[in-house]
């Protein structure tokens, strides 16, 4: 073997410049998950670092996300309320004075034979006088009346639903015999329809809201990256990409969205709780027992995670738009 020795007066050769070392994707997970994890305590801690400040953010979006919840709860127990009074559609016929029992027995056989209609029951002019005068309490007045103003009825349940009792209704108002026709159920279903016209209401309500947030959340996370713009600089002299710049910042919304949910199911839950006692009052007074129902356990989780998603998209809504703009001169 040969050894090769260097000439007097020379130099041995060195290599020059950096070397580069290869990371393997495992190394690379595991730094991008302590990342995630430093930046996410590094967050939180100087969210909690201000109190104040932190708190009254969080109040903000927890009232404006509160209100279109707390409006959805209301609509859902008046929707429960209405449920309740859910019954097969009756139609009242008030006969006509001319008509005797006789008569109106007749009519009433004949239609029990139709196949649309399920039962149809005669209410007689003294029944039904009787029968007022129990639930009004006028009963000495009405022992005063020298006639009874009161027609014969006939109760008539169909056996269909919606556009064909409508047209049931329509045929028996057309009777002859047949002085008023009443369908029972049309005061309920112009409350459905009101009820449904609330519930757009509050969804445009919580569209509004929402954009409200998400636009606090931008307008916050502006801010700290305005406190934070040398730190930026800095970072990006030594290579940090945009995505680890962003990162710290989209944890910031996280929380403040996530605080803002949990503030806005406690308000929620609180203002349920003030009413509970004379909803219960009045409910009794009609010997009802409803009760007032909440946002529940899973409403609650889903008005925090909404509350985290919206933080979330402020925070990248602001980052995005500031961001690009900073960069090392």
């Amino acid at each position: 073997m040969t050894v090769q020795r260097s000439r007097p007066g020379t130099a041995a050769p060195r290599r020059e410049g950096a070397s580069a070392s290869r990371t393997s994707l495992r190394q690379r997970y595991r730094a991008w998950l302590a990342h995630h994890r430093q930046s996410a305590a590094d967050s939180l801690g100087r969210i909690l670092d201000n109190p104040v400040a932190s708190m009254m953010t969080w109040l903000v979006i927890g009232i404006a996300m509160a209100l279109p919840a707390a409006l959805d709860v209301g609509l859902d127990n008046a929707r429960a309320v209405s449920d309740s009074w859910e019954s097969p559609a009756q139609i009242s016929l008030f006969l006509k004075d001319t008509l005797d029992p006789a008569e109106g027995e007749a009519l009433r056989t004949e239609l029990a034979a139709r196949a649309d209609i399920e039962a149809v029951v005669y209410l007689p002019r003294e029944a039904a006088l009787q029968e007022f005068s129990d639930l009004s309490g006028f009963a000495d007045v009405l022992d005063s009346l020298e006639r009874n103003p009161l027609p014969d009825v006939l109760l008539v349940t169909p056996l269909a639903d919606g556009i064909a009792v409508e047209a049931v209704h329509r045929q028996l108002a057309a009777d002859e015999r047949v002085a008023e026709a009443v369908l029972d159920m049309a005061w309920l279903q112009r409350l459905n329809s009101a009820m449904e016209l609330s519930r757009r209401l509050v969804l445009a309500l919580a569209v509004v809201l929402v954009a409200g947030v998400v636009l606090i959340l931008g307008n916050t996370i502006r801010l700290a990256i305005e406190s934070r713009r040398e730190e930026i600089v800095i970072v990006k002299l030594v290579g940090g990409s945009n995505a680890f710049v962003r990162r710290p910042f989209l944890y910031t919304g996280l929380w403040y969205g996530v605080g803002g949910g949990v503030c806005a199911a406690l308000l929620v839950a609180v203002a349920l709780w003030f009413l509970d006692q004379p909803v219960r009052e009045l409910a009794q007074l009609y010997q009802s027992n409803f009760r007032l129902g909440g946002l529940g356990v899973m409403g609650s989780l889903n008005l925090v995670l909404l509350g985290g998603l919206l933080g979330l998209a402020g925070a990248w809504l602001a980052v995005s738009r500031h961001l690009g703009s900073i960069a090392p001169r």
